[in-house]
């Protein structure tokens, strides 16, 4: 069984947890939170029903390669929490969670990513040289576009 890893980030948003969530319940801002290097692409029609087992395909590519990701809503819970997990994919094994959590004066939005990466010690190798670095690259850009969106001025100091 490959080594299962843990991408955690948390921001925080000056808007009410209701804007929030309805923003990241909408599948379709995925392709404009998703960098353009991985020529990201929905392929479900929209627009898409979000709920518990919903299925969302997907196309990109990474280091070049074209790849379909299909995955499933696995738990869904409106304003609060929600999973999506990859059925088909580039990972071993890739499992996101979504929570948002009142604030006084907003929203914060945590990220849980629980990742394994195919092929054995070559897997292990490539995570060290690229995945994990890329990983880290596209949720730096994921949180840079979401600030944006969102009104925060300063995305530095997010984690």
């Amino acid at each position: 069984m490959p080594r299962l890893h843990l991408l955690e980030r948390t921001q925080d948003l000056p808007r009410q947890r209701a804007e929030v969530f309805a923003f990241f319940a909408d599948a379709a801002n995925l392709e404009a939170l998703t960098p353009p290097f991985l020529h990201f692409k929905i392929l479900t029609p929209r627009p898409i029903a979000m709920q518990a087992g919903a299925l969302i395909e997907y196309r990109l590519r990474l280091y070049g390669l074209p790849i379909r990701w299909r995955t499933r809503i696995e738990s869904w819970e409106p304003e609060r929490r929600f999973v999506d997990v990859q059925l088909q994919g580039p990972y071993a094994r890739w499992r996101h969670t979504h929570e948002f959590e009142d604030l006084p004066n907003g929203t914060r939005m945590r990220d849980r990513v629980e990742y394994a990466v195919p092929w054995g010690p070559l897997g292990s190798l490539a995570r060290l040289l690229f995945v994990k670095r890329s990983l880290q690259r596209i949720f730096d850009f994921r949180r840079d576009r979401v600030a944006e969106r969102f009104g925060v001025h300063d995305a530095s100091g997010l984690t």
